[in-house]
C-alpha cells in the first residue's frame, strides 16, 4: 500500500483511503474507537483483524510487500475508523450510491488484474468490507464533485478541502490501548500509532489531519 490514507484526492481515481479525523471525548469501555456517535467494539476489531490476516495468507501477500506500516491491528483499526467517518459524512450530505455504481467500481479496481480480495488486502481492509469500501469510495467521488462544483483539477481541490472541513465535525477517538496516531512516522517509528497508552489519555487525531 503506497499510502495509508483513504486519500480524498485519490478518491477521484477510485482507489484510496481518506484520513478525516478529529479529537473527541474519551472512549467507553470495550470500544476500540468511537466515530461520531458510532462505536467500533474491540470484538469487531478482533474479527476484522482475524479475517484480514487470513486473507493475507490466502493471497500470498505480506504487509512488508504492501508497504503497510505497523501491525495489521493498527492498519485495520485505522481503516475501519476512517471508513465509518466517511460513511457518516456521505450520509449527512445525502449522497446516494447505487449497487450498479458499486459493481462498476469493483470492476475498475480489478481491471489491471488480480482478485478483489487482493485489492482489499492492499487497502488494509478485511475482504468482507469490500462493497462497503467501494460504496464509500464512489460516494466520496460524488461528494468531491458536489462540493467542488465540477470534476476538473481545481474543482477536485475545492471539493477535497470542503470534505476535510466537513469531516472535522465527525470526531474519531481511539482507545488509549492503541496509543496515539503517529503524525511523524520514521524508520525508527514506522507505525500508524505511537504507544502513549501509559499516559492514560485517549488516542486522538487533529481535525482533517492526513497521514503521509
Amino acid at each position: 500500500m503506497k499510502s495509508i490514507r483513504m486519500a480524498v484526492a485519490a478518491a477521484a481515481a477510485g482507489a484510496s483511503l481518506v484520513a478525516l479525523t478529529a479529537c473527541s471525548a474519551p472512549v467507553e469501555a470495550g470500544a476500540a474507537a468511537v466515530v461520531g456517535n458510532e462505536r467500533i467494539s474491540a470484538g469487531d476489531l478482533k474479527r476484522n483483524v482475524k479475517e484480514y490476516d487470513a486473507a493475507l495468507t490466502r493471497t500470498g501477500l505480506t504487509t512488508q510487500a504492501l508497504g503497510i506500516p505497523g501491525s495489521t491491528t493498527e492498519v485495520v483499526l485505522y481503516q475501519l475508523a476512517n471508513i465509518e467517518q466517511a460513511e457518516q459524512l456521505i450520509e449527512k450530505a445525502k449522497v446516494n450510491v447505487t449497487d450498479a455504481e458499486v459493481d462498476q467500481a469493483i470492476s475498475g479496481a480489478t481491471a489491471q488484474g488480480g482478485s478483489f480480495e487482493q485489492y482489499m488486502v492492499s487497502q488494509g481492509m478485511a475482504p468482507s468490507n469490500g462493497r462497503r469500501f467501494m460504496r464509500v469510495s464512489v460516494g466520496l467521488q460524488k461528494l468531491m464533485a458536489q462540493y467542488g462544483g465540477g470534476t476538473d483539477q481545481a474543482a477536485q481541490q475545492r471539493g477535497s478541502e470542503r470534505i476535510q472541513k466537513e469531516a472535522g465535525a465527525i470526531k474519531i477517538t481511539y482507545s488509549p490501548r492503541y496509543g496515539v496516531v503517529n503524525t511523524q512516522r520514521s524508520q525508527q517509528s514506522p507505525g500508524l500509532f505511537a504507544d502513549a497508552g501509559r499516559f492514560g489519555k485517549a488516542a486522538t487525531q487533529g481535525a482533517a489531519q492526513q497521514q503521509g
